[in-house]
């Protein structure tokens, strides 16, 4: 009896969990500086979905689909894109401690923006940001590549060095540049949802779905890589084609909303981690999962940071202030750094 109670109270967390994107997304439609009685947003909301005419004031209408809808549906995919890639590097690499940007992901997008922001304001900094992404990764992953194999250790190497070169050009930018560029290069390390917009949704999203895509579609293969190669090798997996195949969409993943929206951190270490303390180190439900949660966590964590003081706070100094913490607790409790 008292197992499949624990069981019962097991199955309505996941269930919770995996429609909780949906009451975030619909709780913060309700919160902003802008006041809006719940039932004038619902009418609202309502008769734009039936294509009925409301009189409302003009201004309800763009807070709600231009300002915050934009907002909420970025923020989903911030969170979802982080968490997976962030479940899919630590599944990869057999440790919880490492997160969506170990291969340089942060620091690639970091110098990209820079670039675009001080020096080539003529090249869009959401693209400097994705292609530098991604010239990381791959450099990262040509690095740590010998003889037709990747060992994990070469791979977390390989990133420590490619992020050390990134890191220290765009430390020689921001020495080069004037006060006005340094402080925006400065504000987009700090990670903001703040000028979300349909066109940043749209720009993101084609590369973060697919990414998404096939970590979900093929998670189950992420349950044998965790074994180590050894033993995936063992029973007959290829484990480098579908290491370069994970890190590839865990890369696209996380490039395509880094570069929107900045280095927001700690998100992509912190969720798979709660999800794997509750429900355990399967990739089958872990990525779903962590996807679901990330998403619901972007959001309120981003509620906090745009309604939570007089002033807007960039959200990925909430998520540091939440995520250093536990991150310290995680280094306490893994006695090992490994997959404990």
């Amino acid at each position: 009896m008292m197992v499949a109670g624990r069981s019962k109270y097991r199955n309505l967390i996941y269930f919770f969990i995996l429609i909780s994107p949906f009451l975030a997304a619909g709780l913060s439609l309700f919160i902003g500086r802008y006041p809006i009685d719940p039932v004038d947003l619902f009418h609202i909301i309502i008769s734009n979905l039936t294509g009925t005419e409301v009189r409302y004031p003009t201004a309800y209408r763009t807070v709600i689909f231009e300002v915050r809808l934009p907002r909420i549906i970025l923020g989903l995919l911030v969170g979802a894109s982080l968490s997976a890639a962030g479940a899919t590097f630590q599944g990869i690499f057999r440790n919880p401690l490492v997160s969506p940007y170990i291969l340089g992901i942060s620091s690639g997008a970091a110098f990209g923006a820079a670039l675009s922001i001080a020096i080539v304001p003529q090249f869009p900094v959401q693209i400097s940001a994705l292609l530098f992404s991604l010239i990381a990764v791959g450099f990262a992953y040509y690095i740590a590549s010998s003889r037709g194999s990747t060992p994990v250790i070469s791979l977390i190497l390989s990133g420590v060095i490619v992020s050390a070169i990134f890191d220290s050009m765009l430390s020689i930018i921001q020495i080069a540049v004037n006060e006005r560029a340094l402080q925006s290069i400065v504000y987009w390390l700090m990670g903001s949802l703040g000028a979300a917009s349909w066109s940043r949704v749209n720009s993101a999203l084609p590369l973060a779905a697919a990414g998404m895509m096939i970590i979900f579609l093929l998670r189950w293969r992420l349950n044998v890589l965790a074994l180590g190669d050894e033993e995936a090798r063992g029973v007959g997996m290829n484990t480098d084609l579908y290491k370069a195949l994970f890190v590839l969409a865990a890369a696209l993943a996380a490039s395509a909303v880094v570069s929107v929206v900045g280095i927001i951190g700690f998100v992509g270490l912190v969720v798979p981690h709660m999800i794997r303390m509750l429900f355990g180190p399967d990739h089958t439900h872990l990525i779903p999962l962590c996807m679901a949660f990330g998403a619901t966590f972007m959001v309120l964590v981003d509620d906090i940071a745009r309604a939570g003081m007089g002033f807007e706070v960039p959200v990925g100094v909430i998520t540091t202030l939440i995520g250093a913490p536990f991150f310290a607790y995680l280094l306490r409790s893994t006695r090992s750094g490994g997959w404990e």
